[in-house]
């Protein structure tokens, strides 16, 4: 059976989930993100096979996520986030707070986050760009943008 090619569809969730939707994928954004960078720290971190991480990072850098860069001469590389991938990890921060909340069990979360600016322990909060105000999926319209396509059915996705 052929997989569906997300990024042909007319919805920046299905394109986004062809660039990270690859259950590795996020793993690997997140260890580059926290400064697990070399390939095998990360091999090692995630107890993945080598195999599988060599594809994960080839396309994470094809679709200009991560940046490969050679520390050594034999040759031996490392990974960065590009600023499209630095974007991605509030993707991941998002997915932090809903992982807290709805699975971290009675020992809490894993990880803490502390903001740079006031030193405190906190959390993604989404908010509208325009008015500041507190923004989630209850709380929004989704419009036909100027790259929507329509279905057979007439409706537009995300």
């Amino acid at each position: 059976m052929q997989r569906t090619n997300f990024g042909d569809m007319a919805c920046s969730i299905a394109r986004t989930l062809d660039v990270i939707g690859e259950p590795w994928s996020p793993l690997v954004l997140r260890d580059v993100w926290v400064g697990i960078n070399r390939f095998d720290q990360i091999q090692a971190d995630l107890g993945i096979s080598r195999k599988v991480l060599t594809e994960r990072l080839n396309h994470l850098v094809e679709h200009g996520i991560l940046e490969r860069r050679q520390y050594d001469p034999r040759p031996r590389h490392e990974y960065v986030l590009t600023d499209k991938g630095t974007e991605l990890t509030d993707v991941l921060m998002v997915m932090v707070g809903w992982g807290d909340k709805w699975l971290a069990g009675d020992a809490g979360p894993p990880v803490l986050y502390r903001h740079q600016a006031c030193g405190q322990i906190s959390h993604v909060d989404l908010r509208c760009a325009h008015c500041g105000e507190p923004m989630h999926a209850g709380d929004i319209d989704v419009l036909e943008g100027p790259g929507a396509a329509t279905t057979n059915s007439g409706s537009t996705h995300a």
